[in-house]
């Protein structure tokens, strides 16, 4: 282990130049002691790594110095070819990039590893859109993901759910992330960083103008905040109803994830008859409307007074559309 993690902290030096021994701890997930007993290691091995002292300071390679180890293990090789998903990087504009880099990778690789990469990729396939929804079309994703390299400014004609429904905005893009099938842009707009929809933007005009890109911009912190903050935000009210317990049961296959563990959270003891009381996270009225019909006659809601009185109103409704079974039975 002592070995990996000592080739690990010598890549990490060669591919990101200067790094303190705090980021290096960090990146390793050790103790800065061990850091320091490490760099001691690598320097009694051979290894030029110099400290720089003061703030700025840090461990870093000697100019030019590059390491000639190409080592690489059974499970690393499999890793390689599961991570180049061809749906995603034809949608980017990389799919004939791709498979150039994966024949080459066949060619450099020993027999044993070529062959266990190309096994990975007959054995695990990662189909990353939902069931039962269509590829939504990204006619500018590949052109934003160029814009995104470049560190260039577009602007783009954008389509959103509150008036007014088209807006242009310049924007300084960040990243693309591909969320559940859907692709997202994350830009800059003035002082924020926003989240907006691939599949939303209409026009799009990549500027020559380009952008000094934040620093201590993270992607992956930023997206996770955002996909919380997202859901918390999302499901504003919250309908109290009565349901069986077969329902709740039911309902991780039919709704949303926040809607069914909070259900299933605030779920009380069932009667003798197999009814519960529970509380439903819902958007609005009209949304909980949608998403608790398809519980049919295994749901009542009990508040608020408006979903309840859109569900009585779709109840007579089909009551008058629908006789009873015995009416039925009669009429045939």
């Amino acid at each position: 282990m002592r070995a990996s993690r000592l080739v690990s902290l010598l890549l990490l030096l060669q591919t990101r130049g200067r790094m303190t021994a705090q980021e290096l701890a960090d990146a390793l997930e050790v103790s800065v002691r061990t850091v320091y007993r490490d760099v001691e290691s690598l320097g009694a091995a051979g290894v030029p790594v110099y400290a720089d002292r003061g703030p700025a300071g840090g461990y870093r390679l000697l100019e030019g110095y590059r390491t000639r180890l190409t080592g690489m293990t059974a499970p690393e090789a499999e890793a390689l070819f599961l991570a180049g998903m061809p749906g995603p990087a034809a949608e980017l504009g990389l799919g004939p990039v791709l498979a150039a880099a994966e024949l080459k990778l066949l060619a450099a690789l020993p027999d044993e590893l070529a062959d266990r990469g190309g096994r990975a990729r007959q054995r695990f396939h990662l189909d990353a859109p939902g069931w039962f929804r269509n590829p939504e079309p990204t006619p500018h994703l590949a052109a934003l993901a160029r814009a995104v390299w470049e560190d260039r400014l577009v602007e783009v004609r954008y389509r959103r759910w509150k008036t007014p429904r088209e807006v242009t905005r310049v924007l300084a893009p960040l990243a693309v992330v591909l969320k559940a099938g859907r692709w997202y842009l994350v830009a800059r707009s003035g002082d924020q960083v926003r989240t907006y929809r691939v599949g939303a933007v209409l026009d799009l005009v990549v500027r020559d103008e380009r952008f000094d890109r934040p620093a201590d911009f993270d992607l992956v912190g930023f997206w996770q905040e955002w996909t919380d903050r997202y859901e918390r935000g999302v499901y504003r009210d919250e309908a109290r109803v009565r349901m069986t317990v077969a329902a709740l049961e039911f309902m991780p296959y039919v709704f949303p994830p926040a809607m069914s563990r909070a259900a299933r959270a605030a779920a009380g003891e069932p009667d003798e008859s197999g009814w519960l009381e529970t509380t439903v996270p819902i958007e609005s009225v009209r949304h909980g409307h949608v998403e608790l019909l398809k519980l049919g006659a295994e749901v009542e809601v009990l508040a608020p007074a408006e979903l309840r009185e859109r569900f009585t109103a779709t109840a007579h409704a089909l009551a008058g559309l629908y006789p009873r079974p015995a009416e039925a039975a009669g009429a045939a």
